[in-house]
């Protein structure tokens, strides 16, 4: 399971707890090889359901686009920029493409966002890329497991806010840029709160979007889903360089195949706020 969201300096647990009938036999927490949070838990009988309830309350800190506006290292304000050697070692990974583009169709997308009249502002860059994919793609749910491929992504012009997150964190790729993914939870506010014209996508269920590692900002969030720059309204459960490795709930059963009669994920969250 991978369901706590992982604790940080803008994101602090203040309760966690993780209810499961029919209570296991044994549940154990470790930290993936990314730093995450994840349970294992192993059942010893029979049982009619399944059920996860994990109940949280986290005091979150946001982080808007002037925050990271102030913190960019000055060579990193204009593309292209290099990594410092020192980063780069760990960053490789995280740099390097996941899906095959042969026609360099994601290539080409992702250098339309260069400027030909002058320097590319970095963090200009990255949010006009952000925005372009909330105002031409269209959000639709799909209940399917699995990433559709960023070539695939363009060519519809449709998917799911995991289908976003990898088009844009392989077009970043493209650049140059280490980018990682991210799976969590969304806050959906209510349609009168300043700046936020449009409804939220990704309500009610788990959400993704991803990160670029920009020098002196660090990993900073880009959800090109409801073109979200920072972390407003994000709960960050797992960060990965691959999608695969943020299953949030994984596991086997023995039974009769006419015995799986589905799964149901409702997810809430909510905003104290009575906190100062």
């Amino acid at each position: 399971m991978m369901l706590r969201p992982r604790d940080s300096h803008d994101q602090r647990h203040l309760e966690a707890r993780l209810d499961i009938t029919p209570e296991p036999v044994q549940l154990r927490w470790v930290h993936d090889v990314f730093g995450n949070n994840v349970a294992y838990a192993r059942f010893g009988g029979r049982a009619q359901e399944l059920t996860f309830l994990s109940t949280l309350r986290l005091e979150h800190a946001c982080q808007e686009p002037a925050d990271i506006e102030a913190c960019l290292e000055d060579y990193a304000r204009v593309y292209p920029f290099s990594y410092d050697p020192d980063e780069m070692a760990d960053l490789l990974r995280s740099v390097e493409r996941h899906y095959p583009d042969p026609s360099h169709q994601l290539d080409h997308w992702a250098r339309s966002f260069l400027r030909t009249d002058g320097p590319t502002d970095t963090l200009a860059m990255l949010t006009a890329m952000n925005r372009r994919i909330r105002r031409q793609f269209t959000y639709q749910v799909r209940q399917e497991a699995g990433i559709q491929p960023p070539a695939v992504t363009l060519r519809l012009g449709t998917g799911t806010c995991r289908d976003f997150a990898v088009l844009m964190m392989e077009a970043v790729r493209c650049l140059g840029l280490a980018a990682r993914f991210v799976s969590g939870y969304i806050y959906v506010p209510s349609r009168d709160r300043p700046g936020t014209p449009d409804r939220h996508h990704g309500g009610g269920n788990t959400h993704a979007w991803m990160q670029v590692y920009l020098p002196g900002a660090g990993w900073v969030e880009f959800d090109p889903t409801n073109n979200i720059v920072g972390n407003r309204d994000l709960i960050r459960v797992a960060v990965v360089r691959d999608p695969n490795h943020a299953v949030p709930l994984s596991g086997s059963w023995t039974g009769a195949a006419a015995d799986c009669l589905g799964m149901e994920v409702s997810i809430r969250v909510t905003s104290d706020d009575s906190q100062p």
